[in-house]
């Protein structure tokens, strides 16, 4: 495997009517990795993997795919990756094994579209015309148009929108599949469970610039360094636990009705002061987080944060 990552973003700035898009923006992804790119609505997502696809131009900065230039080596790039849009755009008078035919034909060499049909959970709806696809249906279509020319990069915008568990369940092996075979996945989602179980890694970025990077594991721990968090009836008398676990009383705070944080660094002992506590009040312990808060908590810390870059994606 070549050491040459597969994606590389150094400085890059795109904007829009002189407001910033992406701004300084840099990252890299490793061959075979499954990399989450997250940010909120006009976070400069959508710009940055356009970018990266060839579709736009950077104003200033670099980057690289495959150690290709995505707009000036178009012709080369474009057969080993594979894009996977939001909306598809397929003629809506198509059926999905005919659409399947017609992108294996651009490819030399590219998988069987039958035995992407069955891997996406389509066959039943082989023939049927596209525009009469549920939602979902349409998503599995582009997930394997995307895959059919055996991509080695493959860009998911929102790859499980508008699907039922099932067909979410199905998508999601389908990306430890492509894992498995050595693909790079890059992976654009508002789903943080998503995230949190299929990503290596993921990029927060907000206001076109990178806030967070690292392993969800990595994440999630180091932000909630110090806390403890669990959840019980609503409305205990946090001064009382706090003098249980001698703290000081601000240091049990009541964040929601029944979710609480206790500030300080977890340990066995607080934990199981805490248990007990609860257990001579009668009440019964929810949940227990020590030391970690869940993805969608870190996204909406370091989002809600100020950032020197502002710009809306068109």
């Amino acid at each position: 495997m070549s050491e040459t990552p597969a994606v590389v973003v150094d400085r890059l700035t795109k904007a829009y009517d002189g407001q910033p898009a992406v701004d300084g923006l840099s990252f890299t992804v490793e061959r075979g990795e499954v990399f989450g790119l997250l940010g909120p609505n006009g976070a400069g997502k959508t710009t940055t993997v356009e970018t990266l696809e060839g579709y736009r131009k950077p104003d200033d900065g670099t980057v690289r795919v495959l150690d290709l230039d995505p707009v000036g080596d178009r012709r080369r790039l474009a057969p080993r990756i594979g894009v996977m849009l939001q909306e598809g755009g397929l003629y809506p008078g198509i059926r999905p094994l005919e659409a399947l035919r017609l992108f294996a034909a651009y490819y030399e060499h590219h998988e069987s579209p039958d035995a992407l049909l069955d891997l996406v959970g389509l066959r039943p709806m082989a023939g049927k015309l596209v525009r009469r696809l549920s939602g979902g249906q349409k998503q599995r279509l582009s997930l394997a148009l995307a895959l059919i020319g055996r991509p080695e990069v493959v860009f998911l915008d929102e790859p499980t929108a508008g699907m039922d568990p099932h067909a979410r369940l199905t998508t999601w092996e389908v990306i430890t599949g492509l894992k498995e075979r050595g693909a790079t996945v890059i992976l654009t989602t508002h789903a943080m469970d998503e995230a949190e179980r299929l990503c290596d890694r993921v990029a927060i970025i907000d206001g076109g610039g990178l806030v967070a990077l690292g392993t969800p594991g990595d994440l999630t721990r180091s932000a909630g360094g110090g806390e403890t968090l669990f959840t019980a009836a609503p409305g205990l008398d946090t001064a009382a636990l706090a003098a249980a676990l001698l703290l000081a009383p601000a240091a049990v705070v009541e964040t929601k009705p029944g979710e609480y944080v206790v500030h300080a660094d977890s340990s066995p002992e607080l934990v199981a002061a805490l248990t007990a506590w609860l257990r001579d009040q009668g009440v019964a312990l929810g949940d227990l987080r020590a030391g970690r808060r869940s993805l969608e908590e870190v996204f909406l810390q370091v989002t809600s944060e100020p950032s020197a870059a502002g710009g809306e994606e068109p």
